[in-house]
């Protein structure tokens, strides 16, 4: 059986219709100077002949590994995390980088060797991965190497990092039930110590002031999220009052998915009776559901693109000055939301 024949520079360029060295200046992510339907046809070129670059002797002309250490606690194993990951495998095989990922469990000793031993493969950047938006002290041994957080932001924001937007994500949640008509919104907020429990909250409050809606504290119910037990007894509260609202947000989907059990068990139906708006789009739950579930959309995936991608500028520019980024979440709609029934104009 023949040997395949291994597609070379030469055969991008001939086949995009451009010279070998502006296919090399593509290809090696530094098109500035590119016309941009010169860059489009290079690439298509080169995915169409499943052209790969001879990594080894690219590295040694960039005198780098082209190798990315992603150190995480458990993010591998989390059912949405796991999308940063896949962001930045996608950014990073985009500019010719490999993406190693290594799991420390949080466990502060295995994750100093995790970054010990990729520092020995000469790995050429670090990204530090956590399984939810945490302010958090990078480890010290990341000092010395470009470095950029991800779902984590440095107290000292000494670091690039990126992390959701939870205050306009909250805003968004909150501002599609006042949008349908509901002027009565209360609140299962979570009760963990952690960034997004104040944030969600502020973004709650802030779109009930610029809509003209008083804040209720007795509208906001605080929960245990991963408990369904305990968060179908704090929506069970809020439904069960005689003045209850008509509109509901949730600090995540678990809570959400909890909510449409306490109206079922009190003869509500969502969203005729009752419209519920989560957060997260945990998709095991939010279209599984009956109605799909309207949620916000942890920005996973493009967190993490955007984390490799700023990781890349800091590997060619040392002296480039940090970055902290909020990323939008996006709304996703689905069928839990409705106008408010007759009982609320009533």
């Amino acid at each position: 059986m023949p040997k395949p024949t291994r597609v070379r520079l030469a055969d991008v360029a001939r086949r995009a219709g451009v010279s070998r060295t502006t296919a090399s200046v593509v290809l090696n992510g530094k098109p500035d100077r590119i016309p941009e339907e010169t860059q489009r046809r290079v690439e298509q070129a080169a995915a169409e002949l499943e052209y790969r670059a001879n990594s080894l002797a690219r590295g040694l002309r960039l005198q780098r590994s082209l190798t990315i250490g992603l150190i995480s606690d458990d993010i591998a194993s989390e059912p949405f995390a796991g999308a940063m990951i896949r962001g930045a495998h996608e950014a990073a095989w985009k500019a010719g980088f490999m993406l190693v990922v290594l799991e420390t469990m949080a466990d502060e000793e295995r994750a100093r060797r995790a970054i010990g031993d990729l520092r020995q493969r000469q790995v050429d950047g670090f990204l530090y991965a956590t399984t939810y938006h945490q302010v958090k002290e990078p480890p010290a041994e990341l000092a010395d190497s470009p470095t950029v957080m991800l779902d984590a932001r440095d107290p000292r924001g000494s670091l690039s990092s990126v992390v959701p937007d939870e205050i306009t994500g909250a805003y968004d949640a909150v501002s599609q039930l006042i949008e349908a008509g509901h002027r009565r919104i209360g609140y299962l907020q979570n009760v963990a110590d952690i960034p997004a429990t104040l944030l969600r909250l502020e973004g709650y409050r802030r779109a009930l002031a610029d809509a003209g809606i008083p804040f209720d504290p007795s509208l906001v119910e605080i929960t245990v999220p991963e408990d369904r037990i305990t968060a179908t007894a704090s929506a069970r509260h809020l439904l069960d009052r005689t003045d209850r609202p008509t509109g509901l947000f949730c600090f995540s989907d678990r809570p959400a998915t909890a909510a449409y059990d306490a109206a079922e068990t009190l003869g509500l139906r969502v969203p005729d009776d009752v419209s519920i708006v989560g957060f997260d789009n945990l998709e095991l739950l939010t279209e599984w559901i009956s109605p799909g579930l309207t949620t916000m959309q942890l920005p996973h995936e493009a967190m993490g693109h955007w984390a490799l991608e700023q990781l890349l500028r800091h590997i060619e520019d040392p002296d480039l000055e940090p970055v902290q980024h909020l990323m939008p979440c996006p709304l996703v709609v689905r069928q839990s939301v409705a106008p408010p029934s007759d009982y609320s104009r009533g």
